[in-house]
């Protein structure tokens, strides 16, 4: 199979290496083009793959072509290379908002499309992505974009109503990671620790935290009970969490940014 890779920034990027990485495709078989001048010719050099001249030439050479462009710029490609693109090439879009049947009216009749949302921890090869099928895109298409996918982390097939799930819980989670570790480690600063020894426990406590549920098969609310003694810390803790709303604000901000993905869809 050639993939063709119509943007190179850090989520195009990122799911390349980790194509080689898997050795799902080799370096001669891989087409790239970015209109960002140096962007597609500073991945070649590393990755040893082929600068294409233009949209239209990457769609032509490959089996599989990845949008990996600003949403805004979807339509517009795709108008591009409609005429040139090949019955059987597979169509797979990381552009949040950008819905299947916009991208379907913009290609030719019967072009097999998928949908994905990754998140930044693919740029570490610890991903968590969703993807959706178009009306067209067999389970044979599925199988190899979720391979793709796989290459940098784990993948969830969905359908495309919920992708805006997905964008509020693993497309904007890692954000919501990050102010945790922040508060957490601020919180120890004021109660005595350094801020760099304050930085490494939180850091490797969320980390140690979700192994614990990943390598367990235990559902959080076991392995929170395995920690929690009558009249201990950490009860004290999460009794302070809970006065304060704790899960209703995490709830609030995964709605939110659900909310927001689907107005951008109807906005598109």
């Amino acid at each position: 199979m050639k993939i063709g890779f119509i943007g190179c920034g850090r989520m195009g990027s990122a799911l390349l290496e980790g194509a080689l990485r898997a050795n799902i495709v080799t370096a001669p078989d891989v087409w790239i083009f970015d209109p960002y001048p140096g962007a597609a010719e500073a991945a070649a050099e590393k990755f040893g793959v082929t600068v294409a001249a233009n949209n239209s030439e990457v769609t032509r050479e490959c089996d599989m072509v990845l949008l990996a462009c600003k949403p805004y710029h979807v339509v517009d490609i795709l108008g591009e290379i409609s005429d040139e693109l090949p019955e059987n090439t597979v169509i797979l879009s990381i552009a949040a908002g950008v819905t299947l049947a916009k991208m379907e009216a913009s290609c030719p009749e019967g072009t097999r499309i998928i949908r994905v949302m990754p998140n930044t921890p693919s740029l570490i090869g610890d991903g968590a992505s969703g993807i959706a099928a178009g009306t067209c895109a067999s389970e044979t298409d599925l199988s190899a974009a979720r391979q793709l996918l796989e290459s940098v982390g784990i993948v969830e097939i969905v359908t495309e109503t919920q992708l805006d799930a997905v964008t509020g819980l693993s497309g904007s989670g890692p954000a919501y990671v990050y102010t945790f570790i922040e508060s957490l480690a601020a919180q120890a600063v004021k109660e005595g620790l350094s801020e760099d020894t304050a930085l490494r426990l939180a850091t490797k406590t969320v980390i140690g935290a979700a192994r614990m549920v990943e390598t367990t098969g235990l559902a959080p609310a076991t392995l929170r009970d395995q920690v929690t003694s009558p009249g201990g810390t950490t009860l004290a803790g999460l009794a302070a969490l809970t006065a304060e709303g704790f899960d209703a604000t995490i709830a609030a901000g995964v709605r939110a940014a659900t909310e927001r993905s689907r107005e951008i869809a109807e906005e598109s």
